[in-house]
Parts: structure tokens; sequence; C-alpha cells
């Protein structure tokens, strides 16, 4: 009985992980397919370097996770990957608490991207 409900909170916090956080829209693999070559988008990976150089699409410049994003124009749609959506999904909050508006979080991250 006690591991059932243990079992049930641990997958209900991945689910609440993984909801999208309001204000931030969320996007797939196949519709940044779309747009990876639009120029008037910042297009952001927040993986670490290692990560970043193993694979990466040429788009996407690479600020980890934890560096100073308020360098990065307001006035552009910012569409951030890692992954595999977890730290795009933190970046992207810690994007909207520095008053970027406009951040898109790519859902599945390089894990999804098949490019």
């Amino acid at each position: 009985m006690e591991i059932a409900i243990i079992v049930g909170l641990v997958i209900a916090f991945i689910a609440w992980r993984m909801m999208p956080t309001k204000g931030i829209q969320t996007i797939s693999t196949d519709q940044l397919k779309g747009i990876v070559n639009d120029k008037d988008k910042i297009f952001v990976d927040v993986r670490t370097p290692a990560e970043y150089k193993g694979r990466n699409i040429r788009q996407f410049k690479n600020i980890p996770l934890g560096s100073d994003f308020s360098k990065l124009p307001k006035d552009k749609e910012i569409i951030v990957i890692c992954q595999s959506g977890m730290r795009s999904n933190q970046a992207c909050k810690q994007l909207k608490k520095l008053g970027y508006d406009n951040v898109t979080n790519v859902r599945g991250g390089m894990s999804a991207w098949r490019g």
C-alpha cells in the first residue's frame, strides 16, 4: 500500500514537472524544423559545452543553464533547447523572471530532434 502511494506521488511529480509553465510556449521538434532558419528568432542551447560539442543544431548558440541570459535581446522570440526539455524549461522560467515575454521551449529537446 505504501509503495503504491510513493509511486503515485513520483508519477504526479514528474507529470507536474513536464507541464508547461504559464507564459512559456512549447513547440515540438517537427515545428522547430519549420522555423530553425528564421533570422528574427534567437536560438539558445542550454546544455553543457561538452554536450553541445557532441551534437548540436548549428543555428543554436550554446549558453549553458546558469549563465547570464540578460544579454539576449528582449525584442525577439527566444527558442530554448536542451537534451530532454527539462533544463530548457528551467531556462525559460529564468528568462520570464528577467522580463522576456516571447520565450519558447523545445519539447523533448535534442533527444527528440531528427535533423
